[in-house]
């Protein structure tokens, strides 16, 4: 007799739909933030050098900026991991005091971090980018010290957005993303092109573009109908059981996302550090005052392919975030026949997704590259750079960043830890290094390229690594859903 199919009602293809949908939509919003403020400098009324200078700065803090904002992110996400697996077992008192832990924890390390850049923006910069060109360093300081002020807000919205996700209120922080979104340019264009204020007015408008939607997305957070809500005034007192249960998932969330991060911005410094020395690599201008100064066309090249790419990007992202929730909740209902299902059923959505947004960037390429107000060698790069990754892309991206969003929701935090960072310093950081440096002799310098050689092969990797876990079913230890003796 032939066992019938089961069908799982937990999430619908509709629900799916409206979950997945506006966490892509969120998700392109947060990511034109500094991709508006790149292009829009890189257009303002001044000589090539100094918008070409400006526009790279902005682009080069953009990845310490990051870098801070994925510390944030992985922090909700333990808390949203936490809160998922309550909701599907029904448990919302658990839910609503995970949601207040959360809140209070994110908003005190956004709090110090923030403090902590403000205070020693000047050698963190020196740090990553202190053999660039002098201009470009000073414009780079305008804006990280501007944008640091903006991390509490940053904080607190990744906590309130994580949590009304969990809660299925996905369209909640895509409207906040588009109200920001909306913000930013009009705030660009009033501070750059109305008051020319360069880079600073550039790092205002993300400023208040970000503290605006935090605070909006905590009082859609506080309203009394959601299933979990926080009291703003409440008394509050910190639980240690329950920072500990999300810690558990944050801090090796956190130490993946921060060494990505971080392998990012060291990459992207081989880049910007090989150039200054390699004179086919580089170009020269004058500055407002008449100077000569030079035109990084590597590091500008690298800021486009990054900034487009970043776009192609959202929609695995997007996807492995709503599996916090979809596998989250399956999880915590305690079916692994269940698990499975709307496993298959995500990578199946992120494949389909992410084929379709990545034949529209390709499609785009020549006329989104166009946009920059770059020299011509530096559209050129970037092009080059974008129809590599793009393709490559296409194969990888949902097995190396929707499976480990798939694998967190289970609580399997510390394999997807591992992995990623064993093939990011193995594939990104040490094949870039080789293939941008200047510093060994015989090695290609292939600039901005060899950057991307690096980042595909890091992606190839993850794939194999991710892909081998989901398959070996080593999952359900982490989630509970079997015991050590093999049982269910």
């Amino acid at each position: 007799m032939v066992k019938a199919k089961r069908r799982y009602t937990l999430f619908t293809a509709r629900q799916l739909l409206w979950l997945v949908l506006p966490i892509v939509i969120e998700q392109i919003f947060s990511t034109s933030l500094g991709f508006f403020d790149s292009l829009m400098v890189s257009n303002i009324r001044a000589a090539q050098a100094v918008r070409s200078n400006a526009s790279n700065a902005i682009g080069n803090v953009d990845y310490i900026n990051n870098l801070i904002i994925q510390l944030f992110s992985a922090f909700a996400t333990g808390g949203a991991i936490v809160t998922s697996q309550a909701l599907g077992a029904g448990d919302r008192p658990r839910a609503n005091k995970v949601a207040k832990q959360l809140l209070a924890l994110v908003v005190c390390i956004s709090l110090a971090v923030g403090g902590a850049c403000l205070i020693l923006s000047k050698p963190i910069l020196a740090l990553f980018y202190g053999n660039v060109d002098s201009s470009t360093f000073a414009y780079q300081r305008t804006y990280f010290y501007v944008t640091a002020a903006s991390f509490p807000f940053i904080g607190l919205f990744n906590a309130c957005a994580a949590l009304l996700r969990a809660q299925r209120k996905s369209f909640s922080s895509m409207a906040s993303a588009a109200i920001s979104c909306v913000l930013n340019v009009g705030l660009n264009a009033l501070f750059l092109f109305v008051f020319n204020m360069g880079v600073l007015g550039a790092g205002l408008a993300t400023l208040f573009c970000r503290a605006i939607p935090a605070l909006f997305m905590l009082g859609l957070l506080a309203r009394k109908d959601n299933p979990v809500r926080v009291r703003i005034w409440e008394r509050f007192r910190f639980d240690g059981a329950m920072i500990k249960s999300i810690l558990a998932l944050a801090v090796p969330s956190g130490v993946e996302s921060a060494l990505f991060q971080l392998g990012k911005l060291m990459t992207n410094t081989f880049v910007n550090a090989a150039v200054y020395a390699t004179g086919a690599k580089s170009l020269t201008g004058l500055d407002e005052a008449g100077r000569v100064i030079h035109i990084n066309i590597q590091a500008n090249g690298n800021t486009i392919a990054n900034q487009i790419n970043n776009f192609a990007s959202v929609v695995g992202g997007g996807v492995g975030t709503s599996c916090l929730t979809v596998i989250g909740q399956a999880v915590g209902a305690g079916d692994p026949d269940q698990v499975k299902y709307y496993m298959k059923r995500m990578l199946v959505i992120s494949y389909a997704a992410n084929a379709l947004c990545v034949g529209t960037f390709l499609a785009l390429t020549t006329f989104l590259t166009g946009l920059y107000g770059y020299v011509a060698e530096a559209k050129a790069i970037g092009r080059q750079c974008l129809l590599f990754c793009l393709t490559l892309q296409s194969i990888t991206y949902p097995l190396s960043f929707t499976a480990p969003g798939i694998l967190k929701a289970t609580s399997d935090v510390k394999y997807v830890m591992y992995s990623a960072v064993a093939s990011m310093f193995l594939m990104r950081v040490t094949l870039a290094f080789l293939l941008t440096t200047d510093r060994i002799p015989g090695m290609p310098q292939l600039g901005a390229m060899g950057y991307w050689i690096g980042m595909g092969s890091d992606w190839a990797l993850r794939s194999v690594l991710f892909s081998a876990r989901l398959l070996s079913g080593r999952w359900k230890k982490a989630s509970g859903l079997i015991r050590e003796n093999g049982t269910s």
